[in-house]
């Protein structure tokens, strides 16, 4: 069994922002957001979860347990607790 975590993200398509938590290795290969997103292998990422809002449009989006989007849409992507730790040092 792999030793797993979750991380959240920001995810940003044409259309949509998605916010939710990615399933990641502990550490080593597949441990960083990047690695997903590389993995050329998978046409989708899983996200669980999720808040899914329509760009341009009021609103407080959709809530969704699970959700896969498609690799070749993201057009931006934020590991959320990256940028905490950030703040913190």
């Amino acid at each position: 069994m792999i030793d797993q975590r979750t991380e959240r993200v920001y995810l940003e398509t044409e259309r949509h922002r998605i916010m939710g938590s990615l399933t990641l290795a502990r550490d080593g290969y597949r441990s960083r957001v990047s690695d997903i997103l590389n993995a050329t292998e998978r046409d989708f990422v899983a996200i669980t979860d999720a808040t899914v809002e329509l760009i341009g449009h009021e609103g407080s989006g959709t809530h969704h347990d699970v959700l896969a989007v498609s690799r070749r849409h993201i057009v931006l992507a934020i590991p959320q607790d990256g940028e905490r730790q950030a703040e913190a040092a």
